[in-house]
C-alpha cells in the first residue's frame, strides 16, 4: 500500500522501518547458494552469526543460524566452505539491517570438500601426527637427496638446477611417482618407501608445482600422512604454493613454499659458505692476532725489568750475600775455635798445676818401699830396705842405709 508523504507532512522511521519489516515478512522461504566468509560464535547466545559470498560478484548477505543446526553438521563449517541454506528473509526494524534467518544448511561441491579435509586434520592432530616435537631438523650438507615427483615436471626441474646452482656436487636420488589423481596417493607412498630403504639418503623431498584443490588431494591422503609419519628420513615436503596447505606440509619435518624454495632448504649455498668460512677466517685471525699483540706486550714490559734485562746482576749480588755470610761464619767459627783453644790451655794449665808431675818437675821426689807404698814417715822403713824413689823423668831404686827423724814444724795462726 502506497504511504503518502511529503516534505510538510514525513514519515518517522519508525514508521518507514515497520512497513519494510512488514513486507520482508511477507516474503517466502527461498534456497540460496553462495561461500561462508565469516563465522562469529558468540558466547551466551544460541544463534551463530555469518556471512553469505556470493561466488562471482562482490555482494554479500548476513546469516543467522541457530547454534544446533551448526553443530549437528557431519562435517564442521569453516570459512570458505560452499552451501546452500534454506533461509527466510528478515528485516529487524530496530537496527535497519537485513539477514537471512537459516532454517537448513547443506554442504555442496568445493565447500564440502575443504570441511572433510578440515575434519580429517583436527583428527590427525588430536592422534599428534603434526606435534612440533616430532620434527626433525635436516641435515646440513646431506650425502644424498631423495627427491618424490613427476617425470619430466617442471616441480623437478626446479629442484635440480635450484640445489644444484647452490652446491653443484649435491647427489639426488629421483624416485618418480604420478602427483594426480586416484593412484598418485599409492605410487607417492611407493616411492617413499624406495628412498626409505637406500641408506644414503639423508632427507627426502615431496615436489608438486601446485593446482587446484581437487589437484591437490591426494597430498591430504590420511594414508599417505600416515606413512610420512613413520619415515625415519626427515620430509620435505613442496606441494602447491603459499596459500596451499596440503595434511603432507602438517606432517612433513619441513615445509616449503615452492619445489624452489625446497632447493634453498635442503642444501646450503657454497658462495655463501664459503663466505662465511672467509669471515670466520678473518674473526680468527682478529683474535689471535690481538692475542699474540698482547702476549708479547706482556713479555716486552718483562724483559723491559732491570732484573731480566741483566740477569747477572741478581746473581752478582747474591754472590755477594753469599761471599759476606761466608766470611762472617768464618770470623764467628775462626772466635770460636780461638775461645776454645784458650779455654784449653787455661784447663790443661789448671790440670798441671794440679798434676805430681809438676811438684817433682820442682825438685821433689815420691819415696815408695818395696810394695809400692808411698812413704810419708820413717817409722815405716828399717834399714838395708830397698826402696823406690820417683823423680820427674823416672825412677831412682835405692837401699835405705839409715833414718833420721826430724821434728814437724806446726803453722800457727798469726
Amino acid at each position: 500500500m502506497a504511504l503518502e508523504t511529503s516534505a510538510h507532512s514525513p514519515a518517522p522511521v519508525r514508521q518507514i522501518a515497520n512497513l519494510i519489516s512488514q513486507w520482508v515478512d511477507k516474503l517466502g522461504a527461498v534456497w540460496v547458494e553462495g561461500q561462508i566468509a565469516q563465522i562469529s560464535r558468540r558466547p551466551g547466545l544460541q544463534t551463530v552469526f555469518m556471512t553469505l559470498r556470493d561466488a562471482v560478484a562482490d555482494i554479500s548477505v548476513p546469516l543467522t543460524v541457530p547454534r544446533d543446526r551448526v553443530d549437528s553438521l557431519a562435517t564442521p563449517l569453516v570459512e570458505g566452505a560452499s552451501v546452500v541454506v534454506h533461509a527466510k528473509p528478515s528485516y529487524y526494524a530496530n537496527r535497519g539491517s537485513f539477514s537471512l534467518a537459516v532454517r537448513e544448511i547443506r554442504m555442496v561441491g568445493l565447500g564440502e570438500l575443504l570441511a572433510r579435509l578440515e575434519r580429517r586434520r583436527q583428527l590427525l592432530a588430536a592422534e599428534g601426527l603434526f606435534a612440533g616435537e616430532l620434527k626433525r631438523s635436516l641435515p646440513f650438507l646431506p650425502h644424498r637427496v631423495g627427491l618424490v615427483t613427476a617425470p619430466g615436471s617442471a616441480a623437478e626441474r626446479d629442484v635440480l638446477e635450484n640445489a644444484r646452482r647452490r652446491w653443484p656436487n649435491v647427489a639426488f636420488e629421483v624416485a618418480y611417482a604420478t602427483m594426480q589423481g586416484p593412484r598418485a596417493a599409492a605410487e607417492v607412498m611407493e616411492a617413499l618407501g624406495r628412498l626409505e630403504r637406500d641408506p644414503d639418503v639423508d632427507v627426502i623431498v615431496v615436489a608438486r608445482g601446485g593446482g587446484s584443490v581437487e589437484d591437490l588431494l591426494p597430498f591430504s591422503d590420511e594414508a599417505l600422512v600416515r606413512a610420512v609419519h613413520r619415515l625415519r628420513t626427515p620430509v620435505v615436503s613442496a606441494i602447491g604454493h603459499e596459500q596451499d596447505q596440503p595434511l603432507l606440509d602438517l606432517v612433513a619435518d619441513v615445509r616449503a613454499s615452492t619445489p624452489t624454495d625446497a632447493a634453498k632448504l635442503v642444501v646450503p649455498d657454497v658462495a655463501e659458505e664459503l663466505r662465511r668460512v672467509d669471515t670466520a677466517r678473518q674473526r680468527i685471525r682478529q683474535v689471535l692476532g690481538g692475542w699474540l699483540a698482547r702476549e708479547q706486550a706482556g713479555l716486552d714490559a718483562l724483559r723491559s725489568r732491570p732484573v731480566l734485562g741483566d740477569p747477572r746482576g741478581l746473581l752478582a749480588e747474591r754472590a755477594g750475600e753469599i761471599e759476606a755470610l761466608r766470611e762472617r761464619a768464618r770470623r764467628t767459627v775462626t772466635h770460636r775455635l780461638d775461645r776454645a783453644t784458650d779455654d784449653i790451655a787455661h784447663h790443661r794449665a789448671r790440670a798441671r798445676a794440679l798434676s805430681p808431675l809438676a811438684t817433682l818437675q820442682r825438685g821433689y821426689a815420691v819415696l815408695q818401699d818395696a810394695g809400692g807404698r808411698v812413704v810419708t814417715s820413717v817409722a815405716g822403713v828399717r834399714p838395708d830396705a830397698p826402696i823406690s824413689v820417683r823423680v820427674a823423668d823416672g825412677r831412682v831404686h835405692a837401699v835405705t842405709t839409715g833414718t833420721t827423724r826430724t821434728e814437724l814444724l806446726e803453722e800457727s795462726d798469726g
